[in-house]
Parts: structure tokens; sequence; C-alpha cells
């Protein structure tokens, strides 16, 4: 076999019950003699394709294959359906959209299409904020468990708006929202003057979810433009969910509220 299968072999041995793998294992699994196992695994350990960890030296996935897993998330088909749903939505309000996904208690921004108002909200690629703080954090949290979410948040909150969940139980109350309707709203809490109305969509196949929102001045939107773009983003989302198996949203009624904002 070529060093690439050998390779390739190796990562295979990978998984959920076996997260390190010694010289010994791979030499056994892969019938290699075992000084050519020691020259492959410190070969893949140099490139970055695993990491080392001692006492005994053992080898596990290294920060490369990491990386590649985030591209890979970022060029999702997934993600393709709702990057084109979030840019012509985006297109038909004239607000900014933005595509995140949860990593940890954060929302990270991945894609973003700034709207053509005079008046834009504008939030750069690779921002962070607290999912708990905002529409799209809580329509991917509202997803979790309550011990799931929880547990993310086990040391407490710091609100930086007193419009947001000042605490981890109200945080859950306000996940009752998405969860009943299948969209999030925030107004005036982690961006001041900012309101944001989201949804999330998700492939069930690999576990993977992801957020849209659209966000704009919330002191220049009325409760007709607010309830279009609640219909937009639904509409959106449940066409996605449909084409994905996602059943999260099958249940879930989509009323505006009634008028006026919210800061669920």
């Amino acid at each position: 076999m070529s060093t690439l299968e050998n390779a390739a072999e190796v990562l295979r041995l990978f998984s959920p019950s076996r997260l390190e793998v010694s010289v010994t294992d791979v030499s056994q699994l892969l019938s290699l003699p075992k000084s050519s196992a020691s020259r492959l695994l410190k070969a893949m350990l140099k490139e970055g394709l695993l990491s080392r960890s001692e006492n005994p030296p053992r080898y596990k996935v290294g920060n490369l294959l990491f990386e590649i897993s985030r591209l890979y998330k970022l060029n999702s088909s997934l993600i393709d359906a709702v990057d084109e749903a979030v840019r012509e939505i985006s297109r038909q309000t004239g607000h900014t959209g933005y595509v995140s996904i949860l990593d940890g208690a954060d929302v990270l921004v991945i894609r973003m299409y700034q709207g053509s108002h005079a008046l834009c909200v504008f939030t750069p690629l690779g921002q962070r904020a607290p999912a708990f703080a905002t529409a799209i954090g809580r329509s991917l949290l509202s997803r979790l468990s309550d011990d799931a979410v929880r547990s993310f948040h086990a040391a407490g909150i710091i609100p930086p708006s007193p419009r947001s969940p000042q605490s981890v139980d109200e945080l859950l109350a306000a996940l009752g929202e998405p969860r009943r309707f299948g969209w999030a709203e925030a107004v005036d809490e982690a961006i001041p003057g900012v309101g944001s109305i989201s949804v999330s969509v998700a492939d069930p196949e690999i576990g993977e979810t992801v957020g849209f929102c659209i966000s704009y001045p919330a002191s220049h939107v009325s409760d007709e433009e607010r309830s279009r773009i609640i219909t937009l983003l639904t509409t959106a989302a449940q066409r996605i969910a449909h084409r994905f198996g996602d059943s999260f949203l099958a249940q879930r009624a989509h009323p505006s509220r009634g008028g006026g904002h919210a800061a669920a």
C-alpha cells in the first residue's frame, strides 16, 4: 500500500470508541511492521494529521483535520441552500442577512449579505457573540435540550443589555418562543438599536445545524415589514427543512406574535 493509503487507513481506525491509537494498535490492526507503523505515525504527526499524547505515547486526530472539517462545514450543501435563501431575502427586504453556526456558547458569523438600505446593520465575518443574547443564537439553542443549554452556561451569563435574558432560567424561558413558533427575535440586545429575526435549519443525516437571520435598525422597521420578514424567513426555512428531512419546524406555528417588537 502507498503511504497515502496507509495514512487513510490509520485515520479510519478512529471512532467514538477509539479516540487514540498506539504504534502497537496500528501495527496489529493494519498488519504493518512496528517500524513502519512508527514511521507512518510520526510522519502524520509532523504534517498535523495527528497529535500526540504522552504516558504512554499515543496518537489522536490532529488539528489539521479539525480545520479541514470546518472548511467542509462552511461549504456544505445545507449552508449552500441557506446561503441562497439569505441572499434572496436580503435582496427583497434591503436589510442585512447573516448565516451563523453555534460554537459552544457563542454564535459565529460565517456568511453576510449587506442590505441596500441607507441605514444598514454590519457585523463582520468571523464575529462572535453570546448566543443567549442574539436571535440567531436562541434559534440555534432552542434545538438543544435544557440540560445542554445549562451546560453551556454553567458559570452563568453576563447580560449585555437589560433586554437580554438576565439568567439561565430566563434564557430557557425565552427559548420557549422559537420552540413554539420556529423563529426567534431580539431587539436592542447584543447590539444597541438593532433588531433581528432568525430561524434555523438542520441536516439530521450529518448532524449539522445552521441559523440565518435578517438584521435591521430597530427604529426603522414597521410592524408590517417585521411580519413580512418573519414570513420570508419561515417560508425559506420550511422549504430547506423539507429538503433535508429536518422535522423541527414541521409542527411549529409561525405567527408574528401580534404587532410590536419582542425581546424574545
